[in-house]
């Protein structure tokens, strides 16, 4: 069996995994459709494999102006920073300290070391931290709206290029090797078993033709049981280290 490569194959294979054809999965179409996107948002928020860290670049326009903020796209779950705007680091002003750095120490590096100019560098980051500070940001995956706590009349113009240090979903509309992801592949399976015997749970009693019985509370234990271990897993094995919060 090749490894699925598209949202139909990757259905197929996990209702093979629970018995299909061979057993009748009890399972609609459409709940099949709905586990698996809920797969993909668990692994999207979760996995260190589910996003990947992007640089966006937007153009200003009168709207964002207006608005005080940035429309992104639906694709962005997450933004750490921007580029700074109006700082110190920009070095084509004559007057500016970096340009006179560049200028005046900067004309022969085989001459000098280095270490001066990173020193100096590190020094005038923490001198524009400490008295110019970063844009305070804002944004809610929700809303897709980057709220920058700036004066937007001023700090910016119309054509110029904001640079956005973001984390985007990978979205296997793109990245087809998104359904081949086993995890993926297991927890998906879990979640529809577990709608299986959700289903089936509703019948528990009824006696078939042979003697047969619906047991659909075991099926739904047992894939409930799965779905905690996956979902464990995941976080030990699969998801990146939180990091600390310091303020």
């Amino acid at each position: 069996m090749a490894v699925p490569s598209t949202r139909e194959a990757f259905k197929s294979y996990c209702l093979r995994r629970l018995g299909d054809p061979v057993i009748d999965i009890n399972v609609d179409d459409e709940q099949v459709e709905d586990r698996i996107d809920e797969a993909l948002k668990y692994y999207q928020d979760y996995h260190f494999d589910g996003t990947e860290r992007v640089l966006v670049k937007h153009v200003v326009t009168a709207s964002d102006k207006t608005n005080g903020y940035i429309t992104l796209s639906n694709s962005i779950i997450g933004v750490n920073s921007i580029l700074d705007i109006g700082q110190a680091v920009q070095s084509s002003n004559l007057f500016n300290i970096r340009y006179q750095i560049h200028l005046n120490d900067l004309f022969d590096l085989s001459a000098s070391s280095y270490v001066p100019y990173v020193t100096a560098m590190r020094h005038i980051e923490s001198l524009e931290e400490l008295f110019v500070g970063k844009k305070p940001l804002r944004y809610n995956r929700h809303v897709n709206k980057l709220h920058i706590d700036m004066d937007w009349a001023n700090d910016v113009a119309v054509g110029e290029y904001i640079i956005i240090d973001a984390y985007s979903i990978t979205d296997p509309s793109t990245y087809s090797d998104v359904w081949g992801d086993r995890w993926l592949a297991r927890y998906a399976t879990a979640l529809i078993k577990r709608q299986w015997g959700s289903n089936l749970t509703k019948f528990e009693g009824m006696q078939l033709p042979g003697g047969l019985t619906f047991n659909g509370a075991k099926i739904y234990d047992d894939a409930e049981a799965e779905v905690q271990k996956l979902e464990e897993e995941m976080i030990v094995s699969y998801s990146l280290p939180v990091q600390d919060m310091i303020g």
